[in-house]
């Protein structure tokens, strides 16, 4: 990036501060508007990429302490939250599927498991984007995904369903485990800071499976929807396991067992009680070992995600800094207005908030902000505070409308076949369809299982 841009998007995110401080000086205290502002000035840079993400995730550790929003300890003390290191575990594993090709097999297995129509392959795609999600990133899902589907047909109308498919698909996919977006990890980590009880893996899973499964059907019919139907040829890299991809299988395997068996089932069985995070990283740092040895720290080491575990860092520290000066339990004096509605309805207002505020700003920095605020609801009010969190959860990464809404929805856009009016009009059908249907799941499925 040129040093004038640079220069000019620093400044813009500096004046933004500026204005933000002004607004909240008026109604909040001070410390609470300097936290504002830090978060301002976040972010900007996070969404006009002034400076690198790394760069500004470590900012709290400078500027929290010098507002006297936290001590250097306080805010430091998130970026070693166990969370991160479940993340990790779950990447490194990510980086070995890669590495080997087990995601081309995985992805071939699933296109061939539906018929060879346009509607058999964009559902088969969304499919794949997303349960590959909900394991690796879905940027990297996106990424690896997206070339073979424009492979798939010249049709440039064909090609834009395709696109979205994947884009779509990881979004979707990403909600279904813990690790599967920065949100859900953001989550378990402040439920832990909370002193909540953590919703086990395996329960997680179970608890948001129907929403997935149901909107892969949703956003497949509509992606359909007047295309002419005829045969696609999607027999690609067909070919049997190597002795890499059967190790990494093993350890995969392995890992989901061992949190099938160290899931609770209550009140019949208490499970193992052993780490979750303990799990992850040790199936991970296992692919470092013999016998299975598929990785080696000089060559994978610049592909674990730093930055990434920066910013889930700046999200706990974020959190922290609502609890911490109040303002969490001044804003949530405010919803607590709506609470006094229906359930439904205050649900309704709650995904309704977060999906479309997501459209524009970061959904690490918006659930960071918004769950400790909440939480605070919940305790005042007495409503169950794992509900209306993981509504708002699940609502941060359903966000379809805009390119900077997630990294899959930019991805797409960038492969030149997708506009951004094509997917504002299919992003706002299937936000508000999202939108209900998390509803509806969480307030017909969810009170049974908490």
């Amino acid at each position: 990036m040129p040093m004038a841009e640079q220069t000019r998007k620093i400044l813009i995110a500096l004046l933004l501060t500026v204005i933000a401080f002004g607004m909240m000086i008026v109604f909040f205290t001070l410390q609470q508007s300097l936290m504002v502002a830090v978060i301002v000035l976040m972010v900007t840079l996070w969404t006009n990429e002034g400076l690198p993400l790394a760069i500004v995730s470590l900012l709290p550790i400078i500027l929290f302490p010098a507002a006297g929003v936290l001590t250097t300890k306080d805010t430091t003390i998130n970026y070693a939250n166990p969370i991160i290191y479940l993340f990790l575990g779950g990447f490194l594993i990510a980086i070995a599927v890669e590495k080997t090709g087990l995601h081309k097999i995985i992805a071939n297995k699933m296109l061939n498991l539906f018929p060879s129509s346009v509607r058999g392959i964009i559902f088969a795609l969304i499919i794949t984007s997303g349960l590959l999600s909900s394991v690796l990133s879905n940027t990297t899902t996106t990424l690896l995904l997206l070339p073979i589907a424009l492979f798939l047909t010249e049709e440039a109308k064909l090609k834009m369903r395709l696109a979205l498919g994947i884009a779509y698909g990881a979004s979707i996919g990403g909600i279904l485990t813990p690790i599967g977006t920065p949100p859900n990890l953001i989550l378990m980590g402040i439920m832990e800071e909370m002193g909540m009880e953590a919703i086990p893996f395996v329960q997680w899973i179970y608890m948001v499976a129907p929403l997935v499964f149901v909107m892969f059907i949703v956003v497949g019919s509509v992606l359909g929807l007047g295309l002419k139907d005829h045969h696609i040829e999607t027999d690609i890299n067909a070919r049997p396991l190597d002795s890499s991809q059967k190790k990494v299988l093993y350890v995969i395997s392995g890992l989901i067992v061992m949190l099938l068996v160290n899931a609770p089932i209550k009140p019949y069985y208490n499970g193992l009680g052993l780490s979750e995070p303990g799990i992850l990283l040790t199936a991970g740092l296992l692919l470092f070992a013999p016998p299975f040895s598929i990785l080696n720290w000089m060559e994978d080491k610049d592909r674990i995600p730093y930055r990434i575990m920066f910013l889930f860092g700046a999200g706990f520290a974020i959190a922290a800094a609502f609890t911490k000066t109040g303002m969490a339990g001044e804003i949530a004096s405010h919803l607590i207005s709506f609470a006094t509605m229906p359930m439904v309805i205050f649900l309704l207002i709650i995904a309704t908030m977060v999906t479309f505020t997501t459209e524009i700003t970061s959904n690490t920095a918006l659930i960071s902000i918004m769950l400790p605020i909440l939480y605070k609801v919940a305790e005042q009010t007495g409503i169950d505070a794992t509900l209306i969190m993981l509504v708002a959860t699940i609502c941060a990464s359903y966000a379809f409308m805009l390119p900077i809404a997630t990294p899959p929805n930019a991805i797409a856009m960038s492969s030149g076949v997708v506009s951004i009016k094509t997917m504002a009009a299919y992003g706002i059908v299937f936000n508000i369809l999202g939108i209900l249907l998390i509803v509806a799941v969480a307030q017909l499925f969810w009170p049974h299982l908490l």
